[in-house]
């Protein structure tokens, strides 16, 4: 299966059953982020792959999917964010599906891994926790982000990376200080997920 494929069928499923249970959770808190509004950018996501078979990769000028992934320490009660070097935030560890993935989870993983220097990040059940939609700089113009969350094991050590100022875990009400509305959802989204 392709990743173009592989992506068609996530979307699919997300908000349709265990793999994507996403929908119902997502941004509860937040009347513009409900599971109505992940239910249309499913739609968008959906819509835009259908019209750009190039969607998956970073030269596709209309936008492109990325994945990536919120990584949760093994305890559950802190998230590892890195301070982005182009945009200068704190983010969750993510970025451009490359030709080596065979899926948006091999994606999430391996951004996840080679932004936080952690092996052994294993992926919540489930598939996504949520998807966000956002601008960015051209030449891309839009990102469609198909959003996991990976545990970090016992005894993880955190390496930064050249992507990165810093790289730091917070406590899940740390969080608000530092990073914008799009990590709180994703937070809020996980923490729903994780129970």
């Amino acid at each position: 299966m392709s990743l173009y494929d592989d992506a068609v069928l996530v979307l699919k499923e997300y908000g349709n059953g265990p793999r994507g249970a996403g929908l119902a959770d997502a941004g509860q808190d937040d009347t513009q982020h409900t599971g109505a509004e992940q239910a249309a950018l499913r739609r968008d996501y959906l819509d835009h792959l259908s019209a750009h078979p190039d969607g998956m990769r970073k030269a596709c000028g209309a936008g492109h999917l990325t994945a990536s992934a919120l990584v949760v320490d093994p305890v559950g009660e802190r998230v590892l964010l890195t301070l982005h070097r182009k945009l200068n935030m704190w983010l969750q560890m993510g970025g451009h599906c490359e030709p080596q993935d065979a899926s948006l989870q091999d994606a999430a993983l391996r951004e996840a891994h080679e932004e936080s220097g952690i092996t052994g990040l294993t992926l919540l059940a489930g598939g996504p926790v949520r998807l966000d939609r956002h601008p960015i700089p051209p030449p891309c113009h839009c990102h469609f982000d198909v959003q996991y969350a990976a545990l970090a094991p016992a005894g993880a050590r955190e390496t930064i990376s050249d992507e990165s100022l810093d790289l730091r875990w917070f406590g899940y009400d740390e969080v608000a200080d530092v990073a914008d509305g799009s990590v709180l959802r994703l937070l809020a989204a996980t923490r729903s997920r994780l129970g």
